[in-house]
C-alpha cells in the first residue's frame, strides 16, 4: 500500500514535492502554485498572472482555499476549516512565512487601511496592480530584497516611487556598503525613486479608512495613495506550535527534514535547519528534493543551502552571495568601473571564497557561483583571476 503524503502549504517548496510525488497539497490561497520570486515582474507589468504559475501536480490531488486548523498527531489526521479531514502517513509542513507588519500607528486594528498592503503573495500583488497609474504617490517601508523590487515595479508603472529604509544602506543583508550605494545611484538616477536611508517610519495617516501619508519618527510627512510595506517575512509556525512539535526561530528539523515528529516534516521558509532559517527559493526547492528522496527511497539528506540572490532591474543586474563583509584577515579583491556602474568584489578566506558582489556586469558570476557552492580550495593563482568573465579558467 502506498503512503498517504499530506502537504500543508502551496508555496515553492510544496509545488515542488506535488510536481515530483503523489500526494494531497492543501493550499490557503485560491490560485495555482505560482512563483512568488517573479511577483515583483507582474506588478511591473512585464508578465501576466499566468505566466508564473508552476507545473500542475503529478496528480490531481491539489485543493485551494483550503485552512488547515490543526493537527492530531495520535491519528495523523490534519483538520480544515471547513470541517473536512485528511489522514497521513506522512505530513509535511511547508507553511511559508508571513510578512512582518511593524507597529506603527494607524495599523492597528487587524485590518491594514485602504491602501497600505504588504507584498508576498500574488493577492497582494493583484492588489497594488489594480492601484497604481502614472503619477500615484507609492511610499515603500523596507529597503531590503523585496522592498528594492517592489519601488523598482512601481517606479516601471509610472509611480512617484518613495523608498524608506530603517538602516544604514539598501539591501544590507546582501550587499557592502559601495554596493549599495551604487544601486542606490540607480534606483534615485535611472529609476526616479527617492531613497531614504536611517529613516524610522513611525505611522501611517490615514482619512476614514484609507491612507493619506507616511510620518517619519524626525515629524516629516509623505504623501502616500499606496503605501507597500515590505519590512521582511516571519515563518507561518502556528500549526506545528499548537501540534506541540519542537519549534524556535522555525520548525526545527534534522537532516532528513523531520520534526520532532518522526511522521512530520517541514521545508521551505518554515523550516530551520542546523539554527539557520533561509527563506529563499532556492532553499526551498533544495529542501524538497532532498525530502523526495527521504519519502521515497528512504536516503538523502540535507546538508544546508548555498544560495546566490540575483535580481535585474532592466539596466542594472545584481548578484550576491555569502559574506559580502571581510573578517579580520580576510583577502578582498574590488574592480569598479566609475563610467559604467559595474562592481565587482570577492572575499577570500585561507584558501576558500566565501562570498562576493557583482552589479553591472555579471560575466563572471557563473564561475564564482560554482567555486563558492562547491567549497573547493581555490587555484594557486592572484585572486584577481576569479574576477575575469571566465573564472580564471
Amino acid at each position: 500500500m502506498s503512503q498517504r503524503i499530506v502537504v500543508v502549504g502551496g508555496g515553492t517548496a510544496g509545488a515542488r514535492l506535488a510536481e515530483r510525488l503523489p500526494v494531497t497539497l492543501l493550499g490557503e490561497e485560491p490560485h495555482a502554485p505560482y512563483n512568488r520570486v517573479l511577483l515583483a515582474d507582474v506588478l511591473a507589468g512585464r508578465y501576466g498572472p499566468e505566466v508564473i504559475t508552476l507545473p500542475s501536480p503529478r496528480n490531481d490531488g491539489a485543493r485551494h482555499e483550503v485552512r488547515v486548523t490543526g493537527i492530531d498527531r495520535a491519528a495523523r489526521v490534519v483538520h480544515c476549516a471547513d470541517g473536512e479531514a485528511f489522514a497521513y502517513d506522512r505530513l509535511v509542513l511547508a507553511t511559508g512565512s508571513n510578512p512582518v507588519l511593524p507597529p506603527l500607528r494607524g495599523l492597528g486594528g487587524g485590518r491594514l487601511p485602504s491602501g497600505v498592503h504588504a507584498f508576498r503573495t500574488l493577492d497582494d500583488c493583484l492588489a497594488l496592480d489594480a492601484l497604481v497609474r502614472p503619477g500615484v504617490r507609492a511610499v515603500v517601508i523596507g529597503g531590503g530584497l523585496l522592498g528594492v523590487s517592489a519601488a523598482r515595479a512601481l517606479a516601471a508603472r509610472g509611480a512617484e516611487v518613495v523608498l524608506a529604509q530603517q538602516g544604514e544602506h539598501l539591501m544590507e543583508r546582501q550587499l557592502d556598503a559601495e554596493a549599495s550605494r551604487l544601486l542606490r545611484r540607480h534606483l534615485e538616477a535611472d529609476l526616479g525613486v527617492e531613497v531614504h536611508t536611517e529613516c524610522r517610519v513611525r505611522g501611517v495617516r490615514r482619512v476614514d479608512d484609507a491612507v493619506e501619508a507616511v510620518e517619519l519618527a524626525d515629524g516629516f510627512v509623505l504623501d502616500a495613495d499606496v503605501v507597500v510595506i515590505a519590512c521582511g517575512v516571519r515563518p507561518r509556525v502556528g500549526l506545528a506550535l499548537d501540534a506541540g512539535l519542537d519549534v524556535k526561530r522555525g520548525i526545527v528539523v534534522d537532516d532528513r527534514l523531520r520534526t520532532s515528529d518522526p511522521y512530520i516534516h517541514a521545508v521551505g521558509d518554515c523550516a530551520e535547519h542546523d539554527g539557520r532559517l533561509y527563506g529563499l527559493a532556492g532553499a526551498a526547492l533544495e529542501q524538497a528534493d532532498v525530502l523526495t528522496e527521504v519519502l521515497t527511497r528512504g536516503t538523502g539528506a540535507y546538508r544546508g543551502t548555498r544560495a546566490l540572490t540575483r535580481l535585474s532591474m532592466d539596466a542594472l543586474e545584481l548578484a550576491a552571495f555569502g559574506e559580502a563583509t571581510p573578517l579580520p584577515g580576510d583577502d578582498t579583491v574590488r574592480l569598479a568601473d566609475a563610467t559604467s556602474g559595474a562592481y565587482r568584489k570577492v572575499v577570500v578566506r585561507g584558501d576558500r571564497l566565501v562570498g562576493g558582489v557583482l552589479l553591472g556586469d555579471l560575466g563572471a558570476v557563473g564561475a564564482l557561483a560554482r567555486a563558492w557552492e562547491g567549497d573547493e580550495a581555490l587555484p594557486e593563482a592572484p585572486l584577481l583571476h576569479l574576477l575575469t568573465h571566465d573564472g580564471g579558467s
